[in-house]
C-alpha cells in the first residue's frame, strides 16, 4: 500500500541552507555543505498567480495563469554568521586567541547575493504517517530583501530573511514537498 499523500503540518523542527555551486543547463546542480539555520521559527512559502483573459464576442473565451514571484521567508531566533555568508555573501574572519577571540562577518560594497537552497522539515502527523516527516525544499533562492539584522530594546531580535525561489536551470525544479513514512534528517551534503 503506498504512503498517504495527506498529513497535518505542525511546527518546524529544522532548516538548513546550502550554497548553490553549479547549475549547468542539461546537467546536474551541485551544492556546498548545509549550514544549520539556528532557532528556525517558520518557513513560509508563498507566491503570486498572474491570470490573463482572452475576451471576444462580448464574453470571456478563455483564461490562462502562470505562477509568478514564488518566495520563501524563514525567520530564525539566533544570529549565524555562516548562514549570512551562504544567503547574503560576505566573508567570516576569525581572529585573536583566548579572551580576545572574535568572529566577524563582513559585507563589502561589491557583494552580490548568491544563489542557495533551503530545506525545512516538520514532523508528520495524522493518517498512517506516525513517525514520519515532511520536507519542504526551495531548490534555488536569491535574497529579495536584506536580512533583518540589528538589535532590539529589552527584547530578543529575530533574524528575518526573505528570498525569491526560481527554477533551477539544470532540472527546472523550483519547489518540493516530500512526505516520508520514516522521519529523515536533512542531509547536509545533498545530492540533487
Amino acid at each position: 500500500m503506498p504512503i498517504s499523500r495527506v498529513t497535518k503540518l505542525f511546527a518546524v523542527r529544522d532548516a538548513k541552507v546550502f550554497p548553490l555551486l553549479d547549475d549547468p543547463a542539461g546537467g546536474t546542480p551541485s551544492y556546498g555543505a548545509g549550514v544549520d539555520v539556528p532557532g528556525i521559527k517558520s518557513m513560509e512559502i508563498s507566491g503570486d498567480v498572474e491570470t490573463k483573459e482572452l475576451r471576444g464576442d462580448n464574453q470571456l473565451l478563455d483564461a490562462d495563469s502562470v505562477f509568478t514571484n514564488v518566495s520563501v521567508s524563514f525567520p530564525h531566533a539566533k544570529l549565524s554568521l555562516d548562514v549570512l555568508t551562504v544567503i547574503a555573501s560576505g566573508a567570516v574572519t576569525d581572529s585573536g586567541t583566548g579572551s580576545t577571540e572574535a568572529s566577524e562577518w563582513t559585507l563589502t560594497g561589491d557583494s552580490k547575493p548568491p544563489a542557495f537552497k533551503i530545506e525545512g522539515v516538520t514532523p508528520a502527523s495524522g493518517g498512517d504517517i506516525i513517525g514520519g516527516d515532511v520536507h519542504f525544499t526551495a531548490w534555488k533562492c536569491i535574497l529579495s530583501k536584506f536580512p533583518g539584522l540589528g538589535l532590539a530594546e529589552e527584547d530578543y531580535r529575530t533574524i528575518e530573511n526573505e528570498a525569491r525561489a526560481v527554477p533551477l536551470i539544470s532540472t527546472n525544479k523550483q519547489l518540493s514537498a516530500r512526505i516520508n513514512k520514516t522521519a529523515t534528517a536533512i542531509v547536509t551534503t545533498p545530492t540533487p
